[in-house]
């Protein structure tokens, strides 16, 4: 396969997306650098947390193309009347999907489907070769991962289809292995082209039943995608198989090589590119600074937008107990929504990226700050309140003179406690496309690498553990030392 002549389109930026496997990272990876030797400027934002998440940011125009499956399309995207009877077909999805607005093309040639997966010398101590055989063995534990654990093609299904009695519990994708590994449990689910299934000696279990369905990854866009980059990444029609795919990803997963050096040596292998200089990788602190500064500045924007909302509202309301219980339990109600569910629920509205981000960690401050303000605010000794209404203060002038210095201290620990509550949940930005210091997480869990994890967490403790130390200070310098040992 030769060369095809360069298309420069520099003035077009394209925007592509994947999922949080490293095989989506990957196949993202060389679709942007394909493209990118033709000229187009490539926004990357990888590692979206789910199908549904880097479906509606495609659907919503934040991304304009991700590698996805037909089987995936088939059964989570797709109504089941919708469905195409050949799954291998993608012009019957081509016909459905452009009523929708969407296009899928460019079909790699593999089939990464849904297999269940057993340590192997497990396999062999019990005779298990087979889906069907796991009826003699309810004794194991099961744990999958949650999109598998609630899908129509996942475990509800699979489990009605066999006839199998037993339960499973949920379990990152990612995470799964190694707990196969160490013994922690018995089953899960893998992709069949898993690099991790050759790094952890697993077994894959028949499917007998031919109950899952055929998963063949394909470029994913809108119908409004360039024409011009749908024939560029025409390309990379059925080069793949199986085994390749396999390859590819164990490269990443046991090699520690990096999804740009693998993309660019498969693209280099198949005359798709020309040979170039090594790739320039990002230093462990270049990537530091970086996330640590993105997640610094979405922390502290949300945070102020936080305490202004959150401590202007207190002064609002403090001085109506019903108005009072009202706010803080709609705002507590805020809080027991899950966080990368919070986040999933923006992309529609806000679309992906900081902007979301900020709002979700914005809503979770509000509790903690309103909170102790109003709580701070509505428990000031009566005398104190009655002494300055004697002497003629206007309600302003109790507020500055008496209210709030007598409130500082628990007006602070609520502040504190957001900023520590905002760190935290931050990292979860990463899942749709905020970047900052969950990035390196995101990345980890999907090639389950411990030391990528850390490059994350570590920081992120680290920033939580300075800001209570910067709060101590303020305080101290804000606040009498009578009225700190009181609060």
């Amino acid at each position: 396969m030769g060369f095809t002549t360069p298309v420069f389109a520099a003035d077009e930026t394209i925007i592509i997306g994947s999922k949080m496997d490293g095989e989506s990272y990957l196949l993202a990876e060389i679709m942007s650098q394909l493209l990118e030797s033709k000229g187009y400027i490539i926004d990357r934002k990888f590692g979206f947390g789910g199908t549904l998440i880097c479906f509606n940011a495609l659907r919503q125009g934040e991304i304009d193309l991700y590698p996805e499956y037909t089987g995936t399309i088939s059964q989570v995207i797709l109504e089941p009347d919708e469905r195409p009877n050949d799954n291998r077909s993608i012009e019957a999805y081509q016909k459905i999907l452009k009523s929708k607005g969407l296009n899928l093309f460019s079909r790699f040639g593999f089939n990464n489907t849904y297999v269940l997966a057993i340590k192997n010398s497990l396999g062999e101590a019990r005779n298990i070769e087979k889906i069907s055989d796991l009826k003699l063995h309810a004794d194991l534990i099961h744990a999958f991962s949650h999109e598998f654990l609630n899908r129509s093609d996942g475990w509800p299904a699979l489990k009605q289809t066999y006839g199998l009695e037993m339960s499973a519990v949920g379990i990152q994708h990612g995470l799964a292995y190694k707990a196969i590994d160490q013994g922690s449990i018995d089953i899960t689910d893998a992709y069949s082209t898993d690099g991790d299934i050759k790094r952890y000696d697993l077994r894959l279990l028949e499917d007998d039943l031919g109950f899952f369905p055929e998963y063949y990854g394909a470029a994913f866009a809108r119908q409004d995608f360039s024409a011009e980059a749908i024939k560029i990444l025409s390309s990379l029609e059925n080069l793949f198989n199986d085994q390749e795919m396999r390859t590819l990803n164990a490269r990443v997963v046991i090699d520690k090589q990096t999804f740009a050096e693998v993309a660019k040596d498969f693209l280099e292998k198949n005359d798709l590119v020309y040979a170039t200089a090594s790739i320039k990788q990002n230093t462990i602190f270049d990537n530091l600074v970086k996330n640590t500064l993105t997640h610094i500045k979405i922390t502290l924007i949300a945070l102020s937008i936080g305490c202004f909302i959150g401590l202007f509202g207190a002064v609002m309301i403090f001085r109506s107990q019903k108005i009072s219980r009202f706010v803080i339990y709609f705002t507590g109600l805020l809080q027991t929504i899950p966080s990368i569910a919070l986040l999933a629920l923006m992309i529609p509205i806000l679309g992906i990226g900081e902007v979301p981000a900020i709002v979700a960690l914005f809503l979770y401050s509000l509790l903690p700050i309103l909170r102790s303000a109003v709580t701070a605010l509505t428990t000031i000794d009566p005398v104190l309140v009655n002494v300055s209404k004697a002497i003629g203060m206007t309600k302003y002038q109790q507020l500055k003179y008496v209210l709030f210095p007598l409130a500082l201290p628990n007006i602070l620990s609520g502040v504190k406690t957001a900023a520590v509550i905002c760190i935290g949940t931050a990292t979860l930005a990463a899942f749709i496309g905020a970047g900052g210091l969950g990035e390196p997480i995101v990345t980890g869990l999907a090639l389950n690498d411990t030391s990528l994890i850390l490059q994350g967490a570590i920081p992120a403790a680290i920033l939580a553990i300075i800001v209570e130390l910067l709060f101590e200070i303020l305080e101290k310098r804000l606040i009498s030392e009578h009225m700190r040992k009181a609060a």
